[in-house]
């Protein structure tokens, strides 16, 4: 991105003034450009249709069509978009249900502003996004039955990718990855896509639902 250009954002909130905080506190950051507004789901699948925004800031529960139904048929009709999902709660099946539809930022209204600007810069950047207070309730909803090591090894994991892949679904940054193995962000985005075509998955959300089905993320302490 040039230092000049903003980053293009959808706002969509059945609540005016939701629509106009987040339109306010993102074009003061000189960060964002907001190029459009809707007010429940229907609409903002129209709009990101039209405009085809770098980011759609959604909420989850909206009338005519909720954000996680409109998530799908944004990706569906402007698939180089990305959903940072809203929500008044962590409840474990809306961040399920929100990954699972496409998006790859999730955070609860009370979030503070570095924290919404900070997510979807990485949002941006083609990072992921889930708060690290949600990861414990993917992992519950999605939990399955084999054990993590011999998934992980029959996926041809090696143990540094194992615990790239473990940073990464709990929601960390490249950068912050980077910093703790004292490596360059951008070898931790290569080393996610070979994590990818390791498992056979094309998208972000595969590759954290994929960690916690198969118990990866079972013991992950958020705040280590």
């Amino acid at each position: 991105m040039e230092s000049n250009e903003r980053i293009k954002v959808l706002v969509v909130d059945d609540h005016p003034i939701v629509r106009e905080g987040l339109k306010y506190v993102l074009e003061q950051s000189g960060e964002f450009e907001v190029v459009g507004i809707a007010a429940d789901g229907v609409e903002a699948v129209r709009v990101a249709a039209e405009l085809c925004p770098d980011i759609v800031v959604m909420d989850v529960m909206m009338p005519r069509k909720d954000g996680v139904e409109a998530c799908r048929d944004i990706m569906d009709s402007a698939p180089d978009t990305r959903v940072v999902m809203l929500t008044v709660a962590n409840e474990e099946t809306a961040v399920l249900e929100a990954v699972a539809a496409g998006a790859t930022g999730y955070l609860q209204k009370e979030t503070d502003r570095e924290r919404l600007l900070s997510t979807l810069r990485g949002v941006y950047r083609g990072e992921f996004r889930l708060p690290a207070e949600a990861v414990r309730g993917v992992v519950a909803a999605v939990r399955g039955v084999s054990e993590a090591g011999d998934a992980a090894d029959a996926a041809g994991l090696t143990a540094r990718e194992r615990e790239i892949l473990v940073s990464f679904a709990g929601g960390m940054s490249y950068a912050r990855i980077a910093e703790q193995r004292s490596i360059m962000p951008v070898t931790v985005r290569n080393a996610i896509y070979g994590i990818q075509q390791k498992l056979g998955v094309t998208s972000m959300q595969s590759l954290v639902l994929w960690a916690a089905r198969n118990g990866l993320l079972d013991d992950y302490d958020p705040e280590s």
